[in-house]
């Protein structure tokens, strides 16, 4: 189960450039408003606003999104 915590992990949002063919769903459906069409591709402008609810990833029809949750204490850890 994933949790909305932010302050206890550390959310990533990658969109693999090479897949993107900038439909904008991932703009329109996501409820934190954390991608933005940059050159006709979509980018994740505000990571840290994901609350990792997935639409982004499940709508994206070149499945060019990529959610990972991170525990913060083991990416602290790592240096990341």
């Amino acid at each position: 189960m994933k949790s909305n915590n932010t302050k206890k992990n550390l959310e990533l949002v990658k969109v693999n450039d090479a897949w993107c063919k900038g439909c904008r769903i991932c703009v329109e459906f996501c409820p934190k408003n954390v991608f933005e069409m940059r050159k006709g591709k979509s980018v994740p402008v505000r990571p840290e606003d994901c609350i990792l609810c997935g639409l982004c990833q499940l709508r994206c029809p070149d499945f060019a999104i990529e959610l990972e949750e991170r525990d913060h204490e083991k990416a602290s850890a790592a240096g990341e």
